[in-house]
């Protein structure tokens, strides 16, 4: 069984914040491995129903995380996390973009107003063997009307991180 909880808030400077949290029925030390390792992250990170292809990390400060994923209609798409901050098994700070084979950020194909930078700060947290994620994210060096089709997508995100976050949960039962 997994808490869940998301809010959605304006933060100073008029940015727009997207904070999910989840508890996982896993000790913290766990929880941050799989996010620290490629062959954990392609278990669990991604949409439901997307088949991985490439996947290449540098799991450090200024390091990257590039990756392929295609859809179930054989769409392939790119992304990528630049880490700018990583205190273990605490905290992880990323830029998340979409990128294309090379590494480039690109437009999401989903949107052309979509950010092209997204930060995500993840913090760990453990309880009693229990681990809450919190992922707090919002647009960087972002236009007007990218920060409000951002703020727009809310629903979609918490959808999508609700769907990441049960593979992780599921992940994180078969290893525990």
């Amino acid at each position: 069984m997994t808490e869940s909880s998301v809010t959605s808030k304006e933060t100073p400077g008029n940015h727009h914040e997207f904070v999910y949290t989840r508890v996982f029925n896993a000790p913290r030390e766990l929880v941050f491995k799989v996010w620290s390792e490629v062959d954990h992250l392609k278990k669990w990170w991604g949409p439901r129903g997307f088949e991985w292809g490439t996947a290449k990390l540098d799991f450090r400060p200024g390091g990257v995380f590039h990756y392929s994923m295609r859809t179930p209609d054989g769409i392939e798409m790119w992304g990528k996390f630049e880490y700018r901050e990583i205190e273990e098994p605490e905290k992880i700070v990323f830029v998340n973009s979409f990128s294309d084979a090379e590494g480039n950020k690109i437009r999401a194909p989903f949107s052309p107003a979509f950010p092209l930078e997204v930060l995500n700060i993840l913090t760990f947290t453990e309880h009693e063997g229990k681990t809450t994620l919190t992922l707090a994210g919002g647009p960087i060096h972002a236009s007007e009307e990218e920060r409000n089709t951002y703020k727009g997508m809310i629903e979609s995100l918490k959808q999508g991180f609700g769907g990441t976050f049960d593979q992780l949960s599921d992940y994180l039962a078969t290893i525990s």
